[in-house]
């Protein structure tokens, strides 16, 4: 029996882990998916359960090992940010991985702020606005604080992605897509960790930082692979898209955050942008990518429960519903949209939250409502990172992509660009797969792995 020459990838997200096998062609030939419940730290706060999730790697990837219809030749990783896994001299997790929305000590944020020049100041040089735990590297200075025994027995606080490699690997490094994606550890000015990570004794806590695309040749199971040492899962997304487009475009990636993502635009944050919510992420190249977020899709999810119990629907009742401009026509002439939306620093609610639901004749009309609300933030959103930048495209992914009434209203706002629904069969671990392509296939990358469909601006005014 011939077998198939292939890539794994793990693609762990916060609640499905994911694990696949892709061919030469960057076809998907096997897919397994599970998510555990989380458990509790010592606070009580919910996290990762790391240990079951390194059981189920490791378990995974020796099953796929043994079975000859694949011939595995590397594998890669990619997995959410902001989250850290301290070893110890052992190769051992010695805490907890924290999660990433836990409550930080307000007196120890401010403390720390202030000996460093302030908010402003520290987050344009490390294009990270104040996030709290959001922020890795404040949680590894929480831990130096709050709990220096444990800060001295850890010998490298690793990345999620870096530490799911490291156990196929046997490797420690720190990888440029961690590091840069609002962690507070990266001075964006100097290409360097910042001087606090240095002054704090954070560095020395910290991997010898890989080279981008670094390829380790590693025996595993007696198997002969070549392996990378793991992506930041954003950066990983948008792997396909730099691959396939060379023109400027701007990627809205869309979900519970609703991200745009501007590789093109090489400007330095300001303080204004950053009170915005704006960052920027380093890409697997090492280059800055400008970056703005909004909370649509929660925001989203939080107002079809609303219009689902005023108006008597299923939950679900939304998604058979398509893009009327005649709808839009009636908002606008009976002066529903009169009011325009006037952006508060940091606001991630829409001006549909204030809306009185009686005011429309149907669900259908509340809820074109809802999306041309969230559509006046996500034009400030969008806007924020085009700037002069030369964009041509907007591709959307993610699950606004099959939202008709969204991408009919980003072109209605957006009439100077073309704007594209896009879609690429697992986004991320696809972009962690040809993160290493030319270490493992021997094929060109195919230029045919993202599907756009175009909506045209059909302007009703």
């Amino acid at each position: 029996m011939i077998s198939v020459s292939v890539i794994a990838i793990f693609d762990i997200g916060k609640t499905n882990k994911k694990f696949f096998l892709l061919d030469t062609g960057y076809n998907i030939v096997m897919e397994k998916s599970i998510s555990f419940p989380e458990i509790m730290d010592e606070d009580g706060d919910t996290c990762e359960d790391v240990k079951r999730l390194t059981k189920w790697i490791q378990k995974t990837f020796e099953a796929a090992l043994k079975d000859e219809t694949f011939d595995i030749k590397a594998v890669n990783f990619s997995a959410y940010g902001a989250s850290l896994v301290y070893i110890d001299n052992k190769g051992k997790v010695i805490a907890p991985l924290y999660n990433y929305l836990k409550k930080y000590p307000g007196k120890l944020q401010s403390a720390f702020y202030k000996k460093y020049g302030g908010k402003e100041k520290l987050s344009r040089e490390t294009a990270s606005p104040v996030l709290g735990s959001l922020n890795s590297g404040m949680q590894l200075y929480r831990i130096m604080k709050e709990k220096p025994e444990l800060f001295k027995k850890i010998k490298y606080a690793l990345h999620l992605p870096q530490y799911i490699s490291y156990l196929i690997t046997g490797k420690m490094v720190s990888d440029i897509t961690s590091i840069g994606c609002h962690t507070l550890l990266w001075d964006f000015e100097k290409n360097c960790y910042h001087k606090w990570v240095k002054e704090e004794g954070i560095k020395e806590k910290l991997a010898p930082v890989s080279p981008p695309r670094k390829v380790f040749d590693v025996i595993f199971h007696n198997k002969t692979l070549k392996a990378g040492c793991g992506l930041h899962d954003s950066s990983a997304a948008l792997i396909p898209y730099l691959t396939v487009f060379k023109d400027p475009f701007v990627l809205i990636s869309t979900g519970t955050w609703c991200i745009s993502l501007n590789p093109f635009n090489k400007t330095s944050l300001t303080n204004e942008e950053l009170k915005k919510d704006c960052l920027c992420y380093l890409e697997f190249n090492g280059e800055p990518v400008k970056a703005s977020r909004l909370f649509a899709g929660y925001e989203h999810e939080k107002q079809i429960k609303r219009l689902a119990k005023y108006f008597k629907k299923s939950l679900n009742y939304y998604k058979d519903i398509h893009y009327n401009s005649t709808i839009i026509q009636w908002l606008t002439n009976s002066g529903i949209l009169r009011d325009t939306f006037e952006p508060k620093n940091n606001s991630n609610q829409s001006i549909f939250e204030c809306r009185e639901l009686k005011r429309f004749r149907n669900y259908e009309e509340a809820y074109h409502c809802l999306l041309h609300d969230i559509m006046q933030q996500q034009f400030i959103a969008t806007q924020l990172v085009i700037q002069d930048s030369n964009v041509k495209r907007i591709f959307v992914d993610g699950g606004f992509s099959n939202n008709s009434i969204y991408m009919h209203l980003l072109a209605l706002v957006f009439p100077q660009l073309e704007v594209y629904a896009a879609s690429v069969a697992q986004a991320t671990a696809m972009g962690a797969a040809l993160a290493i392509h030319n270490s493992w296939n021997p094929m060109s990358a195919p230029a045919d792995m993202v599907t756009l469909t175009y909506f045209k601006n059909n302007n009703i005014a």
